[in-house]
């Protein structure tokens, strides 16, 4: 099943009911359209049998939302801009490392904030990443448009941009854009300026995309040609044959992300399946299907060392060579503020 396909048929079922693909019921996984794909987890359904429950959400913060509302499930997986909200609102508790052992062979630099690892315990399990940066159509772009950011301002492109519908990947972009690269010391000044950049950047944008299926189909049908993009979206428009470009160098640099397992309060399942599903996601035998399937990379460093010579992480998960925005959790009170902006410039105010 392709991602397109998945993110499809997950957006039709979730207008009916969160849970949309039930197999195993002794573990739901909340989690984004697509990474239901048995290969990314293979290990829990030679054990098991069957995959967990799937419920699937559209962004980080409607899942959020879900959960406070009171939905139920055992494990989630929120990117880890998100963790803080989850501790300061009691929702989940920590794993216990000594029960995933590959926990020792993720790259330290995901585990390096005491939002995850304190010593309280380990709260967050960094599984995938990716990155952000231009897509573009490379037969009606030049590539010196999209040498810079400021492509999603330039009034050539008037009605011809897409992007996210996600405050954190658009404020990752209005920060970059005006000059800065750490989103964990924006000043006041910083923040209004990167504003007046997004509510320019507004006026070429044709839609926001809810989800890679949803980009990919803007781009695919031609209805836009530039695209801030997380790096997934590539292999979906290679598969329609669409000549996809991806800016990872432009002069005020590109984004990445990382996302990876809470461990839910009060989950309705099985713990201990819980725990092996954790540990097959980390099993270096993962790391192909969740490239194939998802194209990020593994935080397992034995994993990712697997496909390191692929060219889908060398072009979409190496070093970009320029300036990175890492989307490290930030002060809870400015992402909510982003967050609040973001729906005004969307209603144009």
């Amino acid at each position: 099943m392709t991602l397109i396909r998945s993110t499809a048929i997950a957006l039709a079922l979730s207008a009916i009911t969160p849970a949309a693909f039930a197999a195993d019921k002794e573990l739901t996984v909340f989690d984004w359209a697509g990474f239901e794909e048995p290969s990314i987890f293979q290990g829990y359904i030679d054990k098991h049998g069957d995959s967990p429950t799937f419920a699937f959400y559209g962004d980080d913060d409607e899942a959020y939302q879900k959960l406070a509302s009171g939905f139920k499930a055992d494990i989630a997986h929120p990117c880890s801009q998100m963790v803080s909200k989850y501790r300061d609102a009691g929702l989940i508790e920590p794993w216990d490392a000594a029960r995933i052992p590959a926990v020792a062979d993720i790259d330290p630099k995901f585990l390096n904030s005491p939002v995850f690892k304190d010593d309280k315990g380990l709260w967050y399990i960094p599984t995938d990443f990716g990155s952000t940066a231009i897509a573009y159509n490379t037969e009606k772009v030049p590539a010196e448009d999209v040498s810079t950011l400021q492509v999603f301002v330039n009034p050539a492109y008037q009605g011809r941009t897409t992007l996210p519908d996600s405050a954190d990947d658009v404020w990752a972009l209005a920060y970059l854009a005006t000059g800065v690269t750490d989103w964990t010391k924006v000043t006041d000044e910083q923040f209004q300026k990167a504003a007046d950049w997004l509510r320019e950047a507004h006026k070429n944008v044709n839609a926001y995309w809810a989800d890679p299926a949803d980009e990919a189909q803007l781009m695919a049908s031609g209805a836009v040609d530039v695209a801030w993009s997380w790096n997934d979206v590539l292999a979906l428009l290679a598969k329609e044959n669409y000549p996809v470009g991806y800016q990872r160098a432009a002069k005020e640099g590109s984004s990445t992300f990382f996302c990876g397992f809470i461990n839910l309060k009060d989950g309705p399942g099985n713990e201990d399946k819980a725990y092996d599903f954790i540990n097959a996601w980390l099993d270096p035998s993962s790391a192909k299907g969740l490239l194939d399937t998802i194209g990020y990379g593994s935080t397992n460093t034995k994993g990712l060392a697997t496909v390191a010579d692929d060219p889908r992480v060398k072009n979409g998960l190496g070093d970009a060579g320029g300036p990175i925005l890492a989307q490290t959790p930030n002060d809870p009170a400015q992402r909510e503020k982003q967050l609040a902006e973001f729906e005004k410039i969307k209603a144009g105010f």
